[in-house]
């Protein structure tokens, strides 16, 4: 039996420093429209070699599936999160870390980088779909909660946000976060998952945990990928081409590229409209989009104590969401046959760094980088309406331009790092610390004129004057890190870190972490730290509305729905007080088994605190509402007045405390003639409870039942993925499930006296679920692999809402639901490695 690693072919020798691209023709030639969904397929020497090499979870052959990305090869890879000490593996971490490897992210068969994730790890999650400007953007949530908890790094250095808010309710609401698919696929690496909060490190807002994506820097080589694929219904057609090469600097440098376009159709599912009885309503949480990225890592050593760096992203989008539909009796002059507004985005995202760093100074290794990133976001809409400027002037645009988002962030850091010999530790005394000074910039353009004025364009009204403005504030923060081992067996970290805001004040923060290795087969380790999240710019600032249509005696009216600038004169009106930080404090406890040399396992408790948690609230209805959208400038038409009106505001609507499980395993089965297979298990058991509900500055509580919903019970209480990879030659089948606990949620009436009321609500559990993913991997030369898949291999669906929950006929809850509502998805993919 022959094994070679598939996921790093070798180019013809002579040519290991090839630079030159493949001709775009042959590129294409090779993709065959034929796919990888596999995982990183990694054929290594037989088992009998392997085990010769010793008798640790080290000789096991370095075999990665798309499930699984914390085998035994990962452990023993080398991390730079969570730790200022280098060359610790991940095996030794005192803190649960999971690594993903950049090939199991595109044997996913995924073209998006978050949804790639949320299928290899169960901590990650996202809602089914998100409505609205929302659903332009890919934000993750680690453990249940919002993505703006979660700090993101790019080769350690700080991501910026996104400018698009989630302004629609659910567990995602408010969150800008940071945009994952603005950065290509093909230019990772490895992703490493602190899987605990560590504000102390990397900034107060780590409440979570920390993403931290690691760059490619090979200086030769390169691969070209081309995916295929659509739901098993025969829409959503998505295509996904990547590029990347490397090449050298002169002897003492690198420089990688990478490209990437993306593009995703609408679906064409309809549902049942009972105002005309007929299936015409598009489904509105679903968008087309099509993005092109490009990126580049680069670094130049000086000397042997002295390297310069640098690296960046860029990508533009452009994408449509559709809206509800409006009937023709709504404007039968301008639309006959009644119109479906859809919103769009065109969004420009860049990131750049640059910095030296070195060793030997004074002792010390030192860091010093600038980091600069914008996100910027044009929001539109096409197929609308302004009916109240029709009714005023007997005419009306259908395009509008509805307001621009602009996000930007400026952060320097310095670190310098040095070990001292203490003649009573066993071990080095590790001392770190530095500092960090970010600028962080938001604002918020208006619109055309006659997207607000008489009403505003139909579906969603553009923002005007009086609610557009520009905002920011400064950070300045230092740490200190100190990291030893108290004895042979036990290793300590302890770290601190204080932060200035010049808008919501100072904090200071902290974390321990321990680990006891009783011998190399079983180890304990755990934490203890404190978080601080300040209220993000947009949530501050930001004013939006949302329009639905429905009717009343057979007549078209509009519900409107909005959220208020949490420290403007209208939130105000309605109870808000001016936003606090959040505060957290987490605690972790795990264990470590390697018990056989192929066998690994790792089991972390942790619960976290939060006080002051941000989160809609506040809700008002009726004249209440009226009055506050009034004073924030938004015009009401006749048929908005006569429908259903609520707003709400951010605010520090609880106090919760959140207790889980993560476990990660894996075992390596040597079949001899029969080839390897690869068994993995990852899971994650996650609740969270309310333990104070704040209340508003009219004494009134904070939030109502559907708003507790959405932080406790929205969510799975547990989520596992097992799988199986096996591999035989040049061949694998890998086959992996996903098991999903059920959720449960506060529905909002669509129809009868209780319709779109804010205090009384549609109880919906949603069961468990669980999906299968296959594919089957082929690799006929050195240098091309392909792969046929399948991601929701027998089409499940979520449960469909109770009808007096469907509005508009739309049978699925898109804040609950666990898995996404267009059932199976087959891919085809075609990798050509040079």
């Amino acid at each position: 039996m022959r094994y070679m690693r598939v996921s790093k072919i070798e180019p013809p020798a002579g040519k290991r420093r090839r630079k030159a691209w493949p001709s775009l023709r042959n590129a294409l030639l090779a993709s065959i429209a034929i796919s990888t969904f596999s995982s990183k397929l990694v054929f290594a020497q037989s088992a009998n070699a392997q085990a010769a090499q010793g008798n640790s979870a080290q000789a096991t052959p370095p075999i990665e599936t798309a499930s699984s990305p914390s085998t035994s090869t990962h452990l023993n890879d080398i991390i730079v999160t969570g730790t200022r000490q280098g060359g610790q593996r991940a095996r030794d971490s005192a803190t649960p870390i999971v690594i993903i490897s950049g090939t199991a992210l595109r044997a996913t068969g995924q073209v998006d980088l978050r949804a790639a994730l949320e299928q290899l790890s169960p901590q990650i999650s996202q809602p089914g779909y998100v409505p609205n400007g929302g659903g332009l953007k890919d934000t993750i949530s680690v453990n249940g909660f919002n993505p703006n908890e979660v700090l993101v790094l790019v080769n350690g250095k700080r991501r910026h946000p996104s400018a698009n808010v989630t302004a629609t309710g659910g567990s995602q609401q408010g969150a800008t976060g940071v945009d994952l698919d603005m950065i290509p696929v093909s230019a990772i690496d490895h992703i490493e998952i602190l899987q605990a909060g560590d504000s102390a490190q990397y900034g107060a807002d780590a409440i979570a945990g920390v993403i931290n994506i690691i760059l490619k820097s090979s200086d030769h080589g390169g691969s070209f990928d081309t995916t295929l694929g659509q739901f098993y219904a025969g829409d959503g057609f998505s295509r996904d081409v990547t590029g990347n090469v490397g090449t050298s600097l002169g002897s003492n440098g690198f420089l990688n590229l990478s490209t990437e376009y993306s593009g995703h159709d609408h679906t064409a599912r309809t549902y049942y409209d009972s105002r005309d009885n007929l299936f015409d309503v598009r489904d509105p949480n679903e968008f087309s989009v099509n993005r092109e990225s490009f990126e580049f890592n680069a670094g130049y050593w000086v000397n042997d104590n002295f390297e310069m760096y640098g690296f960046g992203t860029y990508a533009h989008r452009t994408g449509s969401q559709f809206e509800d539909p409006r009937l023709p009796a709504q404007l039968p002059a301008v639309y006959p046959d009644g119109f479906t507004p859809q919103q769009t985005v065109s969004e420009d995202d860049w990131s750049l760094t640059a910095g030296v760093k070195g060793h030997h100074l004074l002792g010390w290794d030192w860091d010093l980088s600038s980091t600069y990133g914008s996100d910027t976001d044009n929001i539109g809409i096409f197929e609308s309406a302004n009916i109240g400027l029709y009714d005023a002037t007997g005419a009306t645009p259908t395009n509008f331009h509805l307001y621009q988002l602009t996000s930007t962030q400026w952060t320097n850091n310095l670190d310098l790092t040095r070990s001292f010999s203490v003649p009573v530790l066993p071990a080095p005394l590790n001392i770190s610390f530095g500092g960090e000074d970010r600028h962080e910039f938001y604002s918020l353009g208006a619109g055309d004129v006659d997207s607000y004025i008489d009403g505003g364009s139909q579906a969603a009204p553009g923002l005007n004057p009086l609610s557009a403005g520009s905002h920011s504030r400064n950070v300045l923060a230092g740490y200190l890190d100190l990291a030893t081992k108290l004895t042979p067996k036990w290793k300590v970290d302890a770290a601190g870190r204080f932060e200035h805001y010049t808008d919501v004040g100072d904090t200071t923060v902290g974390k321990l972490s321990t680990r006891y290795d009783f011998n190399r087969y079983v180890a304990v380790r755990g934490s203890f730290g404190t978080g601080f999240d300040a209220p993000s710019l947009a949530q501050e600032y930001l004013t939006t509305i949302t329009v639905t249509p429905t009717t009343s005696a057979g007549v078209p009216i509009e519900d409107a729905s909005g959220l208020l600038a949490a420290n403007s004169a209208a939130a105000r009106s309605i109870g808000a007080v001016p936003l606090k930080p959040e505060q957290s404090t987490n605690f972790d406890l795990g264990f470590v088994f390697n018990p056989l040399p192929n066998f690994n396992l790792t089991v972390d408790a942790y619960q976290i605190d939060i006080r002051d948690r941000i989160v809609t609230g506040g809700t008002a209805s009726g004249s209440a509402a009226l009055n506050a959208l009034v004073e924030a400038g938004f015009t009401l038409t006749p048929q908005l007045e006569g429908g259903v009106l609520s707003t709400s505001y951010f605010t520090n609507g609880a106090n919760t405390r959140t207790r889980g499980l993560n476990v990660q395993g894996s075992y390596l089965e040597d079949l001899q003639s029969h080839g390897l297979i690869n068994w993995t298990l990852a899971g994650n058991v996650n609740d969270t409870e309310i333990t104070h509900i704040g209340k508003n500055a009219n004494g009134s509580r904070s939030l109502n039942a559907q708003q507790i919903a959405w932080l406790t019970t929205a969510t799975p209480k547990y989520r596992a993925i097992v799988g199986a990879n096996w591999q035989l030659d040049k061949w694998a089948l890998a086959v992996h499930e996903n098991l999903y606990g059920p959720t449960t949620n506060q529905l909002t009436y669509a129809t009868g006296p209780n319709a779109f009321s804010t205090t009384k609500f549609v109880p919906f559990t949603e069961g468990f679920k669980a999906t299968t993913d296959i594919a089957l991997h082929y690799q006929p030369t050195r240098h091309l692999q392909l792969t046929v898949g399948a991601n929701n291999l027998f089409n499940t669906y979520p449960d469909k809402v109770p009808l007096v929950a469907q509005y508009l006929g739309v049978p699925y809850d898109f804040s609950s639901s666990q898995i996404g509502y267009f059932g199976g998805f087959y891919y085809v993919n075609a990798r050509y490695v040079f």
